[in-house]
């Protein structure tokens, strides 16, 4: 279903073979919750989406989790950023900004954290919509 509607949105979109029920069980272990049912579903059926310009519109399972802890300990970005524990990164424009869930309050809709100005806004409504929106956007900052 995910792997189809990214396809539909670019023909070229690249895909991975999924990492399995085990290690997303892991993931959410390591990350001390669940992934959004979204993320989850798309991750059972790939690992990853690389869309225009070699873009990782979704992020591999395992650069998810690691990016995620490292944000959300690492003291040089406490002293620059808001707090990242509200947020789920799992993809980026490849330019530093990265699109993330809101996991407290949870949230379906996806948001965008500008790291120039650590603005965290809204850009779809949902994963369907944001891989609608990135993937036949002519462009890397298609939400701008």
């Amino acid at each position: 279903m995910w792997t189809e509607s990214a396809s539909e949105a670019y023909d070229e979109v690249e895909f991975e073979e999924p990492e399995g029920a085990a290690a997303v069980e892991e993931a959410e272990r390591r990350l001390g919750e669940a992934l959004p049912p979204q993320l989850a579903e798309l991750l059972a059926e790939t690992d990853g989406v690389v869309g225009p310009y070699g873009l990782d519109v979704v992020w591999p399972l395992e650069r998810i989790v690691e990016d995620n802890l490292r944000f959300r300990t690492e003291s040089s970005l406490a002293e620059l950023y808001m707090p990242f524990d509200p947020l789920l990164f799992f993809g980026d424009n490849g330019d530093g900004d990265q699109f993330a869930f809101v996991r407290q309050p949870e949230r379906s809709d996806v948001f965008v954290w500008e790291h120039e100005n650590d603005s965290r806004r809204w850009v779809a409504g949902g994963l369907r919509d944001y891989l609608q929106r990135s993937l036949t956007a002519d462009g890397e900052d298609w939400y701008r």
